[in-house]
């Protein structure tokens, strides 16, 4: 099993987030083809599908895929160790598991938002209300003039058919109130 070089004291927290993440990944892929070898020794695949997911695993968390684009997802894991994604969610859950459970770990924990931050999202909400109320005006007025037009094409047509075939619409004066 080749060795994990220990990350520099000027390393990022994120870049020891993630040679930490490898190194567990690596360790336990190990451990775990170990176990697949000596408990069924008659199907090395098992054990040769751990040492993929986990080498693949090694390779996503130190930013050097050679397969997939890198993301932390089951789906580029699978890829990147050249195996069916259905092989990390059905057949190797456990490692699926590690590989989530080591993504979060490795992300850390949220940052708290800055008071100009939240007077920013607080803003955007409210122009998000008053632009969602006049766009429901406005489609509450074009209903309303869809609406309109239709009545007057209704009345139109009307016209057309009372004015007989000599096409001459004749209008009849207004009842007084």
């Amino acid at each position: 099993m080749p060795q994990v070089q220990e990350p520099q004291a000027a390393a990022a927290p994120d870049d020891e987030r993630s040679r930490q993440a490898a190194a567990i990944a690596e360790t336990v892929g190990a451990v775990l083809a170990g176990t697949a070898d000596a408990a069924a020794p008659h199907t090395p695949a098992d054990a040769a599908e751990i040492r993929a997911i986990t080498d693949a695993m090694v390779r996503i968390f130190v930013g050097a895929p050679l397969r997939s684009d890198g993301q932390l997802t089951v789906k580029s894991l699978a890829e990147e160790a050249g195996l069916r994604r259905n092989k990390l969610t059905h057949k190797h859950t456990g490692l699926k598991d590690l590989f989530y459970a080591l993504v979060k770990a490795q992300q850390g924990p949220p940052r708290a938002f800055t008071d100009k931050e939240r007077e920013v999202s607080e803003q955007r909400k409210k122009d998000l209300e008053r632009v969602r109320a006049e766009r429901d005006g406005l489609r509450a007025r074009a209903q309303q003039l869809a609406r309109i037009v239709h009545v007057l094409e209704v009345e139109n047509h009307q016209l057309r058919e009372s004015a007989g075939t000599d096409g001459v619409v004749r209008v009849f004066p207004r009842p007084r109130r």
